[in-house]
């Protein structure tokens, strides 16, 4: 994938995801994943789209990982997923031989604690891909993919653009 359809994708995403998208910098492109600063909010994160999928989709999955200084949040993690979450529904992160049970509802899904997401952001600076699976509200099994190269280097492009946005 070019890196100017790459880029065309992830600012269509962000257009979606979180308004005033004209405060927003981009910090760079990192193979399928992107970094950005937004300075009014502040924050600055780590965001690639899901791998491409034939499968019906309600919604247009990414994965993010997010710093806010003012709040003190440092690398959260944040799966918009392709489809609505049943109730109740098990929610699980494979990236390489482990897995994690993830907390959410609706189309999002997070780390359930603190010491989960630093270790799903450690497993994400040396594995190849990782993958999100969960029931939709038709009972229906479905499972969203992301490649991880480029993954370190924008979630290090994300920190270090917002340690001066405290």
């Amino acid at each position: 994938m070019s890196h100017a359809v790459l880029r065309l994708l992830l600012l269509s995403v962000l257009t979606l995801a979180a308004p005033a998208a004209a405060a927003r910098e981009s910090l760079g492109l990192y193979a399928r994943w992107g970094a950005f600063r937004d300075p009014l909010v502040p924050r600055c994160y780590a965001i690639a789209m899901a791998e491409p999928s034939a499968r019906q989709r309600d919604y247009q999955p990414y994965a993010a990982i997010g710093t806010w200084p003012r709040r003190g949040a440092r690398s959260q993690v944040h799966f918009r997923l392709s489809r609505q979450l049943a109730p109740n529904a098990e929610v699980w992160l494979r990236i390489g031989a482990r897995r994690w049970a993830l907390t959410g509802g609706g189309g999002d899904a997070w780390p359930r604690g603190e010491a989960d997401n630093a270790a799903i952001v450690a497993a994400m600076r040396s594995a190849a891909s990782m993958a999100v699976s969960a029931r939709d509200t038709k009972g229906r099994r479905f499972a969203d993919s992301w490649a991880l190269p480029g993954a370190a280097s924008a979630m290090d492009a994300a920190l270090i653009g917002c340690a001066r946005l405290r």
